[in-house]
């Protein structure tokens, strides 16, 4: 599987180390930047080449990663067809996967150590997408909003 991931200065180090890793765990690793550490660089010129690069790739996810991974989720929401989550923990990183499909996880390098990060990647990575109906068709309501800008209809009120 190949993995398109991007950061900022925040993630950089931790960006590095997960693109060993990935190559390690037989994964295709796609660095979208930066390339080298600069103190005041700006994450969305990078999280959003990584983010491309998923929809462009099908079968491909993502990994963009910052100080918090807020800020990197927000950006990579901005393409059409990215469904970013922030994963935080074990639990996050695998629902991220198997109730939303998410195709990119955010991860804050000043949230985690390496380590834990490492996990919760590989979490996100394994978890297939559950399939269940209840959320397929969630996710579809989201993809009709997102291209045509129309709000889901709102469930009937039960009687009282």
């Amino acid at each position: 599987m190949r993995v398109h991931i991007g950061s900022d200065h925040a993630g950089f180090e931790l960006k590095s180390r997960l693109v060993t890793w990935l190559g390690e765990q037989h994964y295709d690793a796609v660095d979208h930047g930066p390339v080298e550490y600069d103190p005041v660089d700006d994450y969305p010129p990078y999280v959003l080449r990584a983010a491309v690069a998923v929809v462009n790739d099908p079968g491909s996810l993502g990994v963009v990663i910052g100080g918090s991974g807020n800020g990197e989720a927000i950006a990579a929401n901005k393409v059409r067809g990215i469904r970013a989550a922030v994963a935080w923990n074990d639990d996050t990183a695998s629902l991220a996967r198997a109730h939303n499909d998410a195709n990119v996880v955010s991860i804050g390098a000043r949230m985690h150590t390496i380590d834990e990060a490492v996990r919760l990647v590989e979490r996100f990575l394994t978890m297939p997408f559950s399939g269940e109906e209840r959320h397929v068709r969630r996710i579809r309501m989201l993809e009709h909003y997102e291209v045509s800008g129309a709000l889901p209809e709102l469930p009937e009120s039960p009687p009282r």
